[in-house]
């Protein structure tokens, strides 16, 4: 069973691969519980940014990966089974899958392969849907996962809600939810923000303290200033311009308004808790209601039953976190 034997465990697991071979001998099989507790911190830390369940994520790595053992998992790091399709420009790795030798990504550590796979998730349209759920109702995102065709296993979801339940993973949403400091951003090489680090950035150069980036409805964002623009602020924060458009649901190129929140994560699908509803002020739009509470736009408009760019009135009420009912 999965027991919290301190906060030192959960916070303490190992980023380095999996494969290697000690005195010629092959390396000792991880059993489920060890690989929970190495690579719980990092699901957690991938819910908190990415607000996808530690619970989904944890259970998702144990089954692909067959508890880090896989072949894709020792090889490649690869511990979702995520396949190269068309926009993969990465290294790869071939095994025989659904089909003969099939593509599939390779990663330098186990955590890219987890960051990959919130981007994944967040990245694609189908998935969308998956983000209106309640973060910690790890059973309507199992069978929200095997809805949209994560998997072609007609089991799926109950393979992994029995993972999650025999080794109560359901407490990682918990902890990640409810933390105080437990896995908040912090000086260091596992930092959230080891990437500008890395680049040889101090404190005084890392835009997310001269831009005084803060959490916004959960999620990275600050006000731009006189002169930015989308293409800007993604060069500044080692973005691509189209990345840091679909965050804040704008096309490329679209001018920047000075005050404009701008988020640097892709939003959540509801207002933080408290904000029921907004009524519509002189000069507003769906979108700059939006980018206020930190909510995503198509859901939004989904909430509200009206389209994207439907002329909102003055004195009109949007609710920001469960959907009217129709007429």
């Amino acid at each position: 069973m999965f027991r919290i034997r301190s906060k030192i465990l959960l916070l303490t697991g190992a980023f380095c691969s999996l494969s290697f071979v000690v005195n010629g001998f092959p390396p000792q099989k991880n059993t489920r519980q060890q690989y929970i507790d190495q690579f719980a911190k990092i699901a957690m830390q991938e819910m908190m940014e990415y607000h996808i369940p530690a619970s989904i994520t944890m259970a998702q790595a144990c089954l692909e990966s067959s508890d880090g053992n896989s072949t894709l998992a020792t090889e490649a790091n690869n511990h979702f089974g995520i396949k190269c399709k068309s926009n993969w420009n990465g290294p790869t790795i071939r095994k025989d899958d659904d089909a003969h030798d099939e593509c599939f990504r390779k990663y330098r550590n186990a955590q890219e392969s987890y960051r990959d796979h919130s981007e994944f998730l967040t990245g694609g349209m189908r998935y969308q849907f998956l983000f209106d759920y309640n973060i910690k109702d790890y059973k309507k995102w199992a069978y929200g996962l095997k809805r949209a065709g994560y998997a072609t296993d007609p089991t799926y979801p109950e393979r992994l809600l029995k993972i999650i339940e025999e080794f109560q993973l359901y407490k990682l949403d918990d902890l990640a939810s409810n933390s105080s400091g437990i896995i908040e951003p912090e000086v260091g090489p596992k930092s959230i923000f080891s990437k500008h680090e890395k680049h040889g950035q101090n404190l005084l150069s890392d835009p997310y303290i001269t831009r005084d980036v803060k959490k916004r409805n959960g999620k990275n964002a600050f006000f731009s200033k006189e002169g930015d623009t989308y293409e800007r602020l993604a060069a500044e924060f080692s973005m691509k311009e189209s990345t840091i458009c679909w965050y804040n649901d704008v096309g490329k190129g679209e001018s920047l308004e000075p005050g404009t929140v701008v988020f640097l994560q892709r939003k959540r699908g509801r207002a933080p808790q408290g904000n029921t509803v907004h009524t519509m002020r002189v000069g507003e739009s769906l979108w700059s209601v939006a980018q206020w509470y930190g909510i995503r736009l198509n859901a939004l408009c989904r909430k509200n039953r009206i389209k994207r760019n439907e002329t909102l009135v003055p004195g009109q009420q949007i609710s920001l976190r469960y959907r009217v009912s129709g007429e």
